[in-house]
């Protein structure tokens, strides 16, 4: 009997390690971003991280879909430091969610740059 028991508490922790990963994993996946997950070093990487990453809510070919298009003629009005910002804090009440923490300074401007002069490939 006491085999039995043994037997059913390996069970019960394998069980319930299984189920500490599945709460655990949202969280290891955001530390992972935390920690700068996403790393470009170069124009056409950062291209590739705005076409997906963006482009899941402003379309993949940027011209717009659940946020507003991020086309070279659609930001004309906007300066560099604006669309910066827009990038790094969000939009409140919007969809638009804060890259702050997950993008660098030098990353966002980089992106702001090329979506300003339309050079994202």
């Amino acid at each position: 009997m006491a085999r039995q028991g043994t037997k059913h508490s390996r069970i019960q922790l394998r069980a319930l390690a299984f189920c500490a990963a599945l709460i655990a994993a949202p969280f290891v996946t955001a530390s992972a971003l935390l920690a700068n997950e996403f790393d470009f070093t170069t124009d056409t990487e950062m291209s590739e991280f705005v076409r997906q990453d963006c482009g899941a809510c402003h379309g993949l070919t940027l011209k717009g879909g659940l946020g507003r298009p991020l086309l070279k003629e659609n930001l004309e009005h906007f300066d560099l430091e604006t669309i910066e910002e827009v990038i790094l804090d969000g939009i409140p009440d919007t969809a638009m969610p804060p890259w702050r923490g997950l993008l660098s300074e030098d990353q966002v401007r980089q992106i702001a740059k090329a979506l300003k002069e339309g050079t994202i490939q």
